[in-house]
Formats: C-alpha cells, structure tokens, sequence
C-alpha cells in the first residue's frame, strides 16, 4: 500500500516532480518569474485547510558571505491558498504571492526560515549579500509529508520556460 510506503508514524509520503539537469547552475537571482497553475479539489481542502497547497522548491547553494560551508539549502515557496476550489486556478505567482524559506544553516543565518518566512523580494535581498552568487542544482514542485494532497499543477514556469503536465509526458513551452 502507498501509504505504508515510510517509516514515519503515522506513515507519510512526499512526492516531487523535479529536474536535476536544466537549471543546474543558474543563478538565483536571476530568477525573475516562478508560479504554476492548481487544481484545489475540495476533498483536499477537507484533509488540510485551504492553504493544504503544493509548494516550488530548489535546490541551491546559497553562497553565503557569512556561512561558507554551507553549500546546501532548500528554497521553498509556500503558495497562499489558492483563490478557487474544484477548478483550475489562474496563475499563481511565486514572485509576489505566498511566502519562501530555506532549510537549515541558510535559514538560520539569513532569517528565512520555516517559522519566519519571507517575501520573494525578500529572499532575493538576504541571498543577494555582497560574495559569490547563490547558484541552483535542482529545480521542483511537489507535496510535503504534513496532509494528503488530491490535486494537481499545471503551467509551472520558471522564468520563461512552462512545464505542462500531460498524460503522455512532460511538454516545454517558451512563455508568452
């Protein structure tokens, strides 16, 4: 059964689409558009609220001035609940809705952290701190372990790339 699937009490699954090979590389502040598109079911907003979401995530190395060993962290958006329910969302902007984070010794020292979460500017503006530019390893959307999800994403964009999710497969479209 799926949902026996870790060893977590209770057990819980996390799922993720991601790219490890297109974004490698690229600088994080150069971001300049991330958001996708969601199909909020109202059985899922029963399992874990309206903000029971899918979030973005990249992996990075943040470069940081004041943390050089620290060449790891997760940055993650978590979107704002989406404004409809039992249809497809319009486009939900990463860049100026919703709040983003990194994991651990990032977030501590840039204050960016899961229980002080940040603006998009605002990340921007923490990474952005004078030493080598933070770069991305991977690139992702997906749904932690807190709450069942039953939806779906669509149109994810990262900059001008759009990512459509189709039964056949993955399709790349340039943005408008």
């Amino acid at each position: 059964m799926a949902d026996k699937s870790t060893s977590l009490t209770p057990p819980s699954e996390q799922v993720e689409f991601g790219n490890e090979v297109d974004f490698y590389g690229d600088r994080v502040l150069a971001l300049k558009q991330v958001g996708f598109h969601v199909f909020q079911t109202g059985e899922n907003v029963s399992y874990g609220g309206p903000g029971n979401m899918p979030n973005i995530r990249f992996e990075i190395n943040p470069n940081l001035t004041a943390a050089p060993a620290t060449t790891y962290s997760s940055m993650v958006w978590n979107p704002a609940p989406s404004p409809v329910t039992d249809r497809w969302s319009p486009y939900l902007n990463a860049t100026t809705t919703g709040t983003w984070y990194l994991t651990g010794n990032a977030g501590t020292v840039t204050g960016c952290t899961l229980t002080a979460q940040c603006t998009f500017p605002q990340l921007k503006t923490v990474l952005n701190d004078g030493g080598a530019q933070p770069t991305i390893y991977t690139a992702g959307v997906g749904k932690g372990r807190d709450y069942m999800w039953i939806g779906a994403v669509d149109g994810l964009r990262i900059n001008r790339t759009v990512y459509d999710f189709e039964a056949n497969g993955v399709r790349t479209r340039r943005a408008g």
